[in-house]
Formats: C-alpha cells, sequence, structure tokens
C-alpha cells in the first residue's frame, strides 16, 4: 500500500471514490432523494477541484499494489477546517475505505497518515467530526485515543443529524 496526494488530475477518481464510500456508509440513514442530491452537492466536480486547488486542504489516495484506489484520507489546516478549531489543529474531514477492502487495517493506515501529517505541520490536536450513530467508526477512534468534546448538526437534504467531534492530542 502506498499514499498518493490528489491533483485537480484526480478529480474523476476522487468524486466516483467519494461518492461511492459515502453512498455504501450511510445508505439507509436518508431517504434516497437527499442522499442523491447531497452526493451530487458535495461531490461536484468544480467542488472537489476547489478542494483541491485549496492550499490548507489535502487529499490522500491508498493505492494497493496493482495500483488501485483502495481508499482516501481528506484534511484540512486553517481556514479549510469546517470548524474554526485554531491553527494548532488538524482536521480529518474525510477518511474513507471502500467496502471490499474494510477490515484490513486501512483506517489505522490512514490515521498514522493524518496524525504524521499534524506532525509535520507541527498541530498539537487532530479533531474529527462522525455521526452519532456510527458506533464502528466511533469505537475505532476511541481506540486510537480520540474523546468527544463537543457536537454538530450535518445535514442531509431535510434530514438533520448529529455528528459528534471528537479530538486527540498528537503526541
Amino acid at each position: 500500500m502506498k499514499f498518493v496526494q490528489c491533483t485537480p488530475t484526480d478529480v474523476a477518481t476522487l468524486q466516483q471514490i467519494s461518492r461511492e464510500t459515502f453512498y455504501d456508509t450511510f445508505v439507509g440513514t436518508t431517504p434516497e432523494e437527499d442522499m442523491t442530491n447531497f452526493l451530487d452537492e458535495a461531490y461536484a466536480e468544480e467542488k472537489l477541484v476547489a478542494e483541491l486547488r485549496n492550499p490548507q486542504s489535502t487529499f490522500y489516495f491508498l493505492r494497493n499494489d496493482k495500483e488501485q484506489v483502495v481508499a482516501y484520507l481528506k484534511i484540512n489546516v486553517g481556514d479549510a477546517q469546517t470548524e474554526d478549531m485554531g491553527e494548532d489543529t488538524l482536521e480529518v474531514e474525510r477518511i474513507y475505505v471502500r467496502k471490499a477492502y474494510q477490515k484490513q487495517g486501512l483506517g489505522k493506515l490512514l490515521m498514522n497518515e493524518a496524525f504524521k501529517q499534524a506532525e509535520l505541520k507541527h498541530k498539537t490536536n487532530v479533531w474529527l467530526g462522525v455521526w452519532e450513530h456510527n458506533t464502528n467508526a466511533i469505537a475505532f477512534y476511541e481506540k486510537k485515543g480520540f474523546q468527544k468534546f463537543s457536537e454538530h448538526a450535518f445535514v442531509i437534504g431535510d434530514d438533520t443529524q448529529i455528528d459528534w467531534l471528537m479530538k486527540c492530542a498528537v503526541e
């Protein structure tokens, strides 16, 4: 497995894996029409290109030995963070593994990369938001040392969900 930083030329692959992994993770938790509209808006090509060009956001693909993209990570610092957490923090905004590659330790690799980047950027904390009912993800984050410190609303169409905000110190 190897990490590859994404560029705007990767937008089609990023759009495809983003839509696929979000849908697979949250299908059945929100009305289908709301899901479709969310996927169309959140992962629109022009929106992803703008995110890829933002110097305070970084996307990484995790590729297997066949060069297939099996997972991806998006981190944010500074003003790119989805919540104002200060200059000493790094946000893990997206961490997704394709369904066929789950339960193989790839989430751990992605999270290790996020912490490596936090260290390189001299950040003292890593934080993220996770849906309050995503018990598998919450258990994974808690195992990595994350603790809930707040929550916020995450809106998909007419469906308002609650995300737990969790953070962990960079050691």
